[in-house]
């Protein structure tokens, strides 16, 4: 391959006018990189107000669901003792409450075994139920204390292994999900088995009965040191604690739970105790209006940001001739027009509420809205007009609420062949064009170049073959010249 290096033979500053040339047919490159960058703009402007579009619907949504308009507020004076949560089905009340003992499982622990002793052989019979006496010692085997078995099955565990220790048993009892949790606690004297049962309330409660290989399942030894069954004498495990429910007055009548929740002692109102109380806890239930309150103020601080990013967007500014990204964009221009009609308007028809300004949201000069504390706090008194005003929902007409009409508008616009998505297809089709656009120009640029290099390289030779035409002659006049004197 040679070395090209035109503009040597002639002197010609090739590559300078070329290169001349070659910006000259590039200039239309310019204004389509302009036009790019333009383009690209208005894409993310686009999907800005997309996003914007997208939470003033979640916002409107929460206003238009009739249910957040129903949620209900439950109130404590001792949020230590009871606390409490309510569903739309309670209905406004107030009572106090007494806890006079909390719920808690059964527990029963065995004697001491030397560490690594084998428990002996034969089978557990587990069952879960109700204990006759509230506490009872084990040692008094009188059948004072009766059983009564629960809905559950009873679960037997074979233990067979001679040399099963403390841990495989527990390990067995805890395989069978019979109820119970065992447990191995070591300590300086060996080893003891902890049993106690996984729920709580009077009815989780457990009977172990040993089928001992020996032959005497009343004997304490074997695998009779792991029974607990004071009904029938047979009492290896020594109980720790008695199993039992929450106990609790409202308003001076008795209410008790398996654990430490009433979930149907009132209707729509869950109440969670954690400790006994030496005084009663008012308990109050009403109308939530601080959610509600929540939610008008986060529809209009959203609908704010939008309004003020389609001002900023839409802007020109004669001062220093400055437009926004979307200025004389009719697409943009017309949403923003609509919004305004839309939050503006007027309510469903026939409540007590008409506009946005009757329960104090105020439309402000520059298109924003503004909250009146003192009126919307009147407004909230009346929860009910306020669900009407915003939630209302008629089917194929123009009596919806204001807020389900903006929700499905914000829908509209944002769904597949809506506003955005159209919009965005437009953009995105001319930024292809462009890009096309901009591909050819410089294809063509480069055959241009490619073309003006070949044509001033022969022009090159030919005046370097002429240049040397003439040097040779001036050399051989001078010769002549010389050989004359």
């Amino acid at each position: 391959m040679g070395i090209s290096s035109p503009g040597i033979g002639s002197g010609l500053d090739v590559q300078g006018i070329v290169a001349k040339l070659v910006a000259f047919e590039r200039q239309p490159l310019q204004q389509l990189q302009v036009r790019a960058s333009g383009l690209s703009a208005r894409l993310s402007a686009y999907g800005q107000l997309k996003s914007q579009i997208a939470n003033l619907q979640d916002q409107a949504t929460k206003l238009a669901t009739p249910s957040s308009w129903d949620t209900m507020a439950v109130s404590s004076s001792n949020s230590g003792a009871v606390v409490g949560a309510a569903t739309s089905a309670a209905a406004p009340t107030a009572f106090s409450m007494e806890v006079n003992q909390l719920a808690r499982a059964q527990s029963a622990g065995s004697a001491v075994f030397g560490s690594g002793a084998a428990v002996g052989t034969g089978s557990l019979k587990i069952q879960l139920g109700a204990w006759s006496k509230g506490d009872f010692t084990p040692d008094v085997a009188d059948g004072s204390a009766t059983f009564a078995p629960g809905a559950a099955p009873e679960v037997s565990i074979d233990i067979t292994a001679a040399d099963d220790t403390l841990a495989k048993v527990a390990a067995k009892i805890n395989a069978a999900k019979a109820g119970v949790n065992a447990t191995v606690l070591r300590d300086a004297a060996g080893e003891r088995l902890l049993v106690r049962s996984s729920a709580t309330g009077e009815e989780s409660g457990f009977r172990i009965q040993a089928m001992d290989d020996d032959g005497n399942n009343a004997d304490g030894a074997g695998l009779s040191r792991l029974a607990f069954d004071p009904e029938n004498g047979s009492n290896g495990l020594s109980l720790t604690q008695s199993a039992r429910d929450t106990l609790a007055t409202i308003n001076g009548v008795e209410v008790k739970s398996k654990n430490t929740t009433f979930t149907d002692a009132i209707d729509g109102l869950t109440l969670t105790v954690a400790q006994v109380t030496t005084s009663p806890v008012e308990i109050g239930v009403k109308r939530d209006t601080a959610g509600g309150r929540a939610n008008i103020t986060a529809f209009v601080e959203s609908y704010n940001a939008l309004n003020n990013a389609l001002a900023a967007m839409t802007r020109y500014n004669p001062a220093d001739k400055s437009a926004g990204t979307l200025q004389g964009d009719s697409t943009a221009v017309g949403l923003q027009s609509a919004l305004r009609q839309l939050v503006g308007g007027m309510g469903a028809p026939g409540g007590e509420f008409g506009r946005l300004s009757d329960i104090g949201v105020q439309f402000q000069s520059d298109g924003t809205l503004k909250v009146d504390a003192t009126k919307l706090d009147a407004a909230m008194a009346k929860p009910d007009a306020l669900k009407s005003f915003f939630s209302a929902d008629e089917a194929g007409t123009s009596s919806d609420g204001m807020a389900t009409r903006i929700k499905d508008f914000a829908a509209g616009m944002l769904g597949v062949d809506g506003l955005f998505a159209t919009k965005t297809k437009s953009i995105q089709s001319a930024v292809k064009r462009n890009t096309d656009d901009q591909q050819r120009v410089a294809d063509r640029a480069s055959r241009r170049e490619e073309q003006l290099l070949a044509q001033y390289g022969r022009l090159d030779a030919n005046l370097g073959s002429l240049s040397a035409l003439n040097s040779y002659v001036a050399q051989q006049v001078t010769q002549w010249n010389n050989s004359k004197d």
